[in-house]
């Protein structure tokens, strides 16, 4: 693969890069100058690419799994407020679906919420910053988590189950304390 790659972008220098190596202020150059960012990976736990696309304007077209599902917000799904493009089905037909999505609503160039501009300016406008985003949310779920189990422990439930209401701490002995 690699030596086809280098063939077409030798024999097409001016439409064709073929670059071997990670460059990261290629890599920024490329996505600023994208209309949209493809990204249709069969498994992505995060994925940082995606998130970079959304800040510099390119709406990302992206395999409905993981990260890039809980990053993008899918524009066919939730009209007027997407922030790129998904699709479900790990399949060449469901990638050029997504791709036909996007082209069809960049060549469109609508107004209003549904535009290509508000895509990108939605996609521009997440917030990944872990401690506006991310760090709140999970300490509200760990504080959730914490009220549920002490719930449980005292709900009427565990009472009229013939259960303590809570469980007895074990001393390093393994005999019990109070």
């Amino acid at each position: 693969m690699t030596r086809r790659l280098r063939a077409l972008a030798a024999a097409r220098p001016y439409e064709v890069a073929f670059v071997e190596r990670f460059d990261r202020s290629t890599a920024r150059r490329i996505y600023a100058g994208a209309d949209a960012f493809l990204m249709p990976s069969r498994f992505e736990p995060c994925g940082l690419s995606q998130m970079i696309a959304l800040r510099y304007g390119a709406p990302p077209i992206v395999h409905s799994t993981g990260g890039l599902r809980d990053t993008v917000v899918d524009e066919h799904d939730h009209r007027g407020e997407g922030t790129g493009f998904a699709f479900r089905n790990d399949t060449p037909e469901g990638l050029a679906w997504a791709c036909d999505q996007a082209i069809d609503r960049l060549e469109a160039r609508e107004l209003g919420p549904e535009g290509w501009d508000a895509i990108v300016d939605r996609g521009m406008a997440v917030d990944f910053d872990w401690v506006s985003g991310s760090a709140p949310r999970y300490l509200e779920a760990y504080r959730r988590a914490i009220a549920l189990r002490r719930g449980a422990a005292r709900s009427p439930a565990r009472a009229t189950a013939g259960l303590p209401a809570k469980a007895p701490r074990r001393a390093r002995t393994g005999k019990h304390v109070a």
